[in-house]
């Protein structure tokens, strides 16, 4: 029970990594708040747990590109748990194109999820930390952040502005008792890749040289590591988890 008493909040809850990272959370004693913009999901999944994890979890509908809906997730969190422990900003999304296709609207959509999402949910939920003196939060990043990709300028820009603002955060919270780290996963096997042609998997695959794509619990359980007692001195990292892709 890595997390007994601890509370935390994982946006991006409803599915894939989030969504993992909610049943492991759960299972090292936590109370989860899971976040995610699709309200559906995230109340059917929670259906879903044995009903004596219930109670240890409660879901709210939140949009993190508005910074409106982020506040009123934070201020719901504090007023029924007190504080926040933990902030895995877990959420994101793509709108892949290649920068001559790329229109506008996919640049915004991204940047606004991916990067001012994260800014949003960190801004508020920070100040409830500092005020306690401890706290924990994680950003998600990707491989992707840093090393680039084809067809993906705005997924790029953002998980490469989370690195960013990881770093500083970790300079300006950290002395106030809050670690800020950041997870960059590789390949993983979301339900998104599923969809993919099978050809394209394998030659991802490939390229690892685990010789596999990652799990959304690898990814979950490098959260824990970050949100457990045991990173008390970590601070400022970017915990690359991708098989060795990136070597």
């Amino acid at each position: 029970m890595r997390l007994q008493g601890k509370t935390a909040v994982i946006t991006g809850g409803a599915g894939g990594i989030g969504w993992a990272a909610v049943r492991l959370f759960l299972a090292h004693g936590a109370q989860v708040v899971a976040a995610d913009f699709n309200g559906e999901a995230g109340r059917n999944l929670i259906e879903t747990l044995e009903e004596s994890k219930r109670p240890q979890v409660r879901f709210i509908e939140t949009d993190v590109s508005d910074e409106s809906s982020v506040q009123a997730l934070i201020e719901s969190v504090i007023a029924e748990y007190g504080c926040i422990d933990i902030l895995i900003n877990n959420a994101g999304i793509t709108r892949d194109a290649m920068l001559s296709k790329m229109t506008t609207e996919q640049w915004k959509q991204v940047i606004d999820v991916n990067l001012s999402g994260v800014y949003y949910c960190t801004k508020h939920a920070a100040p409830h930390m500092t005020a306690r003196g401890q706290g924990k939060i994680i950003n998600t990043s990707s491989i992707v952040g840093l090393q680039g990709n084809l067809g993906q300028t705005n997924y790029a820009a953002a998980k490469a502005g989370v690195i960013g603002m990881t770093k500083t955060w970790a300079r300006e919270l950290g002395y106030k008792g809050v670690c800020v780290n950041a997870v960059a996963p590789g390949f993983i096997a979301t339900e998104m890749v599923a969809k993919m042609p099978e050809k394209v998997v394998s030659a991802m695959s490939e390229k690892v040289p685990l010789r596999r794509l990652g799990l959304p619990e690898d990814v979950a359980e490098a959260y824990l590591y970050l949100a457990s007692d045991a990173a008390n001195y970590v601070n400022g990292t970017v915990l690359e988890v991708n098989g060795g892709l990136n070597i």
